[in-house]
């Protein structure tokens, strides 16, 4: 599917759009800084739930890309006022090290808690955990999770993701995990606001056909496809969705914009 209409702004995905692990992909920093020339406003969007939004920022001085902290949204962010917005509830944090001081401010309970958080938690899933887990859903938790990505890139290639263990989760219990990033409507929408535009006039630009592409499309965006992090040529034949465009890297995304500006 091809459009023409202007797009006035952007979000875009981080991990696997800029980045692969500690190596910046070709062209990042330059585009940004194409954009910015423009005068096109953007956000970064990203489901990463190892880093709060300041250490991401770092991360990517380090490799020469130019973020504002500031324009970060990312899921550890929303999570934290999905949270603060349900008053002060207890809550049994799953979540990575580095990220549990964005969450200080909420009372712990590893017993019957109001919610349970799941982030990014590496290789600490085992039967027991999730046994654990389990409990204290059928005593009452409700499960909360940043995203519910199947697979992320890594240098080494896809690794599976937390989705697996949220939708093992959800079976045993019976309760339907509340999703707070990507595709999560209100997640778009919260970003959308930010760049003071309507959905219409915005592109996501991401490599997962499903998350970015389609969560983004269901809520009105148009969606560009990146050939670069978790894109498989396999994956995109398997999908429903269909991206409005579809580029190799983000290299090629200030020549896009241009034919769609007219």
């Amino acid at each position: 599917m091809q459009t023409t209409r202007a797009i006035k702004g952007l979000l875009l995905d981080m991990d696997g759009v800029l980045h692969i692990g500690d190596r910046a992909i070709p062209g990042a920093a330059a585009t940004l800084y194409v954009l910015r020339e423009r005068g096109i406003p953007f956000r970064f969007v990203t489901n990463t739930s190892r880093r709060p939004p300041d250490e991401l920022q770092r991360a990517m001085a380090a490799l020469g890309i130019d973020v504002g902290e500031d324009e970060i949204f990312s899921a550890v962010a929303a999570t934290r006022r999905y949270l603060e917005q349900a008053g002060q509830p207890r809550c049994h944090l799953l979540v990575a090290d580095a990220v549990q001081p964005c969450f200080a401010q909420f009372p712990r309970d590893d017993h019957a808690p109001d919610f349970v958080v799941i982030g990014d938690i590496g290789e600490r899933w085992d039967y027991a955990l999730l046994n654990e887990v389990f409990g204290m859903l059928m005593r009452g938790a409700k499960l909360v999770c940043m995203h519910r990505n199947r697979y992320w890139q890594t240098e080494q290639g896809l690794k599976m993701d937390i989705g697996a263990f949220v939708a093992a989760l959800e079976y045993v219990s019976g309760q339907q995990a509340i999703v707070i990033g990507k595709p999560s409507w209100d997640f778009f929408r919260l970003t959308v606001q930010a760049l003071g535009l309507t959905a219409g006039e915005v592109a996501i630009v991401g490599d997962d056909i499903d998350s970015d592409i389609g969560g983004g499309q269901a809520v009105g965006l148009r969606g560009i496809l990146v050939r670069t992090g978790k894109y498989r040529e396999e994956l995109v034949q398997r999908s429903s969705v269909s991206p409005d465009h579809v580029i190799d890297s983000i290299a090629e995304l200030p020549d896009l914009l241009a034919t769609t500006q007219g």
